[in-house]
């Protein structure tokens, strides 16, 4: 029998009344002081009180009041709040309480999740980076009141998430926050002048499966052998726990969009191109408890690493991470999508966290601001594979976002190969001719397909105007359908 959050938090609710004879106004975690709220949108505040009440939520010159339901849930909608960078107070009262939450602002929320590699410490005993100072370790004297972060403990709880709430940016909140999260951020202030509002709830070596609720692989053919098993698994691990403690109980807290850095241990299990439906299963499940389709997505390419030197269950080759790649791109057919490469980013490619968090939120932070900030200009993503003209002994590659193409070192173009119909990948020549690369190589006549840093150790140089390097492709890509 399947069992709603709502209603296993009412059942306890209910209990607490029974035990003590009264009811206090209880909220969810991610509803307190130093709080932001999204503006330009309906935002609901909900909890919970004694049945049969009525509950009055005060805030920004609204007031707004409904009735307790039987099972002690109660809700109300805010209407669409304007930005406000002052401090506001918000008063929750019913006939037997009051509450009231202090110093919230009004302005752009986003929910960054993942594993390790988004879970990284602003303060992390990681390695140093190699290529520029450290900016992370600049950062932690910092404080910025306009952000505000709120973290969600790796903890499997239930019914809430288990944290120490909303904190303004600095100190030992900010030292604990995720990197990526931060400079997200922090870059989005810096174009916007707005409060932000980060939460995030992220799990180091976690698979995306428990990021998913069990019902989102229902919805989906790619699943339907796993979904007629019992129990259900998807490659051999129950879908669903860190969803259920860690991220439904934040919905239907009002958010801008969500940001994604996860699949190293998806590779691991030598995932390719079912990662894709993966997502889906992910993104919709999501979009769905926050009842709306179009939240944006953003996510990054995990980064060039040596999977072949781990001794895994499963083994690997070159073309193991490339192949995950090929789905993580893949996965852009899904509306309102959109990913980040940072293999440019990398000191030791047996370290399977590279340091340059503060780089990564920043790039992400240009999808956002190009996409859903009117900063149309912007340049967020390196070149993208478009389409391959065959002429002689020539391919002749076109790119999307290859504006000013260029090389990043002052060497070849490098990290592509070319391929006849015996399918054999030899090293090739590339040439930037404008927009366009023109690949060959003497020992092929008759190209047929060709790859750009088809290997866990590709660092492409080829770069577009912005710096931001090319995403690895192979014009034999395996084919992936979106499931509307």
């Amino acid at each position: 029998m399947k069992v709603s959050l709502r209603a296993v938090f009412s059942i306890c609710f209910l209990m607490l009344i029974v035990g003590y004879g009264h009811a206090q106004i209880t909220l969810p975690k991610v509803l307190g002081s130093n709080m932001v709220l999204q503006r330009n949108q309906a935002v609901p505040i909900w909890g919970w009180a004694k049945p049969g009440k009525q509950v009055t939520v005060k805030f920004a010159g609204q007031q707004k009041s409904t009735a307790v339901g039987a099972n002690g849930y109660w809700k109300v909608q805010l209407s669409p709040l304007t930005t406000s960078a002052e401090p506001q107070d918000m008063v929750i009262t019913s006939d037997t309480s009051t509450l009231k939450l202090s110093n919230i602002l009004v302005g752009e929320v986003w929910l960054c999740s993942g594993q390790s590699n988004m879970e990284y410490l602003m303060k992390l005993a990681h390695a140093k980076p190699v290529k520029t100072i450290d900016s992370a370790a600049l950062e932690l004297s910092s404080h910025n009141p306009q952000i505000r972060l709120f973290k969600v403990d790796k903890v499997l709880s239930s019914p809430d998430v288990t944290t120490t709430g909303w904190h303004e940016s600095e100190g030992v909140a900010l030292a604990q926050f995720s990197a990526p999260g931060y400079y997200f951020a922090k870059n989005l202030y810096k174009a916007l002048h707005i409060p932000i509002g980060m939460i995030s709830s992220s799990w180091g070596g976690s698979r995306i499966e428990p990021w998913t609720p069990p019902g989102a692989y229902e919805a989906l053919p790619a699943f339907k052998a796993a979904v007629a098993a019992n129990p259900l698994m998807i490659d051999s691990l129950a879908p669903g726990k860190n969803y259920k403690s860690m991220i439904q109980p934040l919905a239907p807290f009002a958010l801008h969009g969500f940001l994604w850095y996860q699949g190293e241990s998806n590779c691991i299990i030598n995932d390719s191109i079912g990662y894709a439906d993966k997502m889906q299963a992910l993104i919709d499940s999501w979009r769905k408890e926050w009842g709306n389709d179009k939240l944006p997505f953003y996510s990054v390419l995990i980064a060039p690493y040596h999977y072949t030197k781990r001794k895994d269950h499963v083994p690997h080759t070159p073309e193991t991470l490339p192949q995950f790649w090929e789905a993580q791109i893949a996965s852009l057919r899904i509306p309102h999508t959109e990913l980040i490469t940072v293999s440019d980013l990398v000191d030791n490619l047996n370290d399977i966290h590279p340091s340059y968090k503060w780089k990564v939120g920043r790039r992400l932070a240009l999808v956002a601001l190009a996409k859903d900030y009117g900063y149309k200009k912007t340049i967020y993503s390196g070149p993208r594979y478009q389409h391959m003209q065959i002429k002689g002994d020539k391919a002749i590659l076109y790119f999307d976002y290859a504006y000013g193409l260029k090389i990043n070192d002052g060497k070849p173009v490098d990290n592509f190969t070319i391929a006849g119909a015996d399918g054999k990948f030899v090293p090739a020549t590339a040439e930037i001719k404008g927009s366009q690369v023109i690949v060959y190589s003497p020992a092929v006549s008759k190209p047929v397909n060709v790859r750009l840093g088809w290997d866990e150790s590709a660092e492409p140089n080829l770069v577009n105007s912005a710096g931001i390097p090319t995403l690895p492709f192979r014009t034999d890509a395996n084919k992936w359908t979106y499931f509307r």
